[in-house]
């Protein structure tokens, strides 16, 4: 059993259902496999695209909101909200000062938006003849090019053993043990080196035009939506012309992955029976949202009493807030006392 399992959701859109099967469901499975399990919404990472106060309060409602709502129990684990623990952000700018700026210019999210201004920027040469280093870093703040580094924080302020990620994140997790190894390298040792947790089984879901379920896609489907409205929305996922008489391969379905991540393993098998001796689109359609608002119905009458009373959401993350700071006070007085600090 690891001793400490960290998760991080950043509040930059409401969940739909494939960050549900992707991340939520994998990660509530993690909240019995240690000593200390913490999920914190990070608010600040998602400051670097959401300027707007009152959009970004909304959002973080909303996801712990749905956290709460799928069964995270904030007596059973640390539940909090990234802003409310200071220590974070003190130990950010100490490993920032043991941070390369190599290291930075490696980081994946950087290289893309660099990589982008490139691209919208192809065929149109500066004044001087060359890449102007100012224009392919437009658009691009801080926050977004020191983002390892806090996230390394996250991750390093509470020893954390073990972080469940997508393959996108691992070099999330492999900047904060270089900076950790550097660190202790100095210093001794003294902080953890987590390692990365990537799930083989974790499913992607897929959006309603086939490809996978993203916002970038525009082709989610929200949590929570009302009955009537989730039906309206399950029905414009793009299908075929082949007639209802027709067999059909459910393994090539996005409708039959969508039911199989919500119906029991019955009922997919007799699902998969009717695909293969022939079932009609608007059938298979009404299958898929029969068992998903069927497993939504009670998440979503929490979700919605939730978000009724923010400032019950305010309080539980709150109390998390300050069971988050014991345990990141002694790591914190330990790296403060090594660097020299009172």
């Amino acid at each position: 059993m690891a001793s400490t399992v960290l998760t991080g959701i950043k509040p930059t859109g409401t969940p739909h259902l494939g960050n549900f099967v992707g991340a939520i469901k994998p990660a509530l499975a993690l909240a019995g496999t240690a000593s200390n399990a913490l999920y914190f919404v990070a608010d600040y990472h998602a400051l670097n695209v959401i300027h707007d106060a009152q959009k970004l309060r909304s959002l973080v409602h909303e996801v712990a909101a749905t956290w709460l709502a799928l069964g995270l129990d904030p007596e059973k684990v640390i539940f909090y909200r990234q802003s409310d623990v200071p220590e974070i952000f003190e130990l950010s700018w100490i490993l920032s000062c043991f941070t390369a700026k190599g290291l930075m210019n490696r980081a994946h999210a950087y290289k893309a938006a660099v990589a982008k201004n490139m691209e919208s920027r192809a065929g149109a040469p500066s004044a001087s003849g060359a890449e102007d280093s100012d224009d392919l870093d437009a658009g691009i703040n801080m926050g977004l090019y020191g983002y390892p580094v806090l996230m390394a924080a996250d991750i390093l302020l509470f020893k954390t053993n073990v972080v469940p990620v997508g393959k996108d994140q691992v070099q999330h997790i492999e900047i904060a043990r270089d900076i950790a190894q550097r660190f202790n390298a100095i210093y001794g040792p003294t902080l953890v080196l987590p390692e990365a947790r990537i799930s083989a089984e974790t499913a992607v879901i897929p959006g309603l035009d086939g490809r996978k379920m993203s916002k970038s896609y525009d082709n989610t489907i929200a949590l929570f939506l009302p009955p009537e409205k989730l039906r309206k929305t399950i029905f414009k996922y793009k299908t075929d012309s082949s007639p209802p008489s027709e067999p059909k391969d459910p393994n090539t379905s996005p409708l039959f992955h969508l039911y199989r991540e919500f119906a029991t393993p019955e009922e997919a098998e007799a699902l998969r029976g009717r695909y293969q001796s022939g079932i009609g689109w608007g059938e298979a359609k009404e299958a898929v949202f029969e068992v998903l608002n069927r497993a939504l119905e009670e998440p979503r009458r929490r979700y919605a009493d939730l978000m009724a009373n923010p400032a019950r959401i305010d309080a539980l993350l709150s109390e998390g807030a300050q069971r988050a700071r014991a345990l990141a006070g002694p790591t914190l007085h330990e790296v403060r006392r090594a660097i020299g600090a009172r």
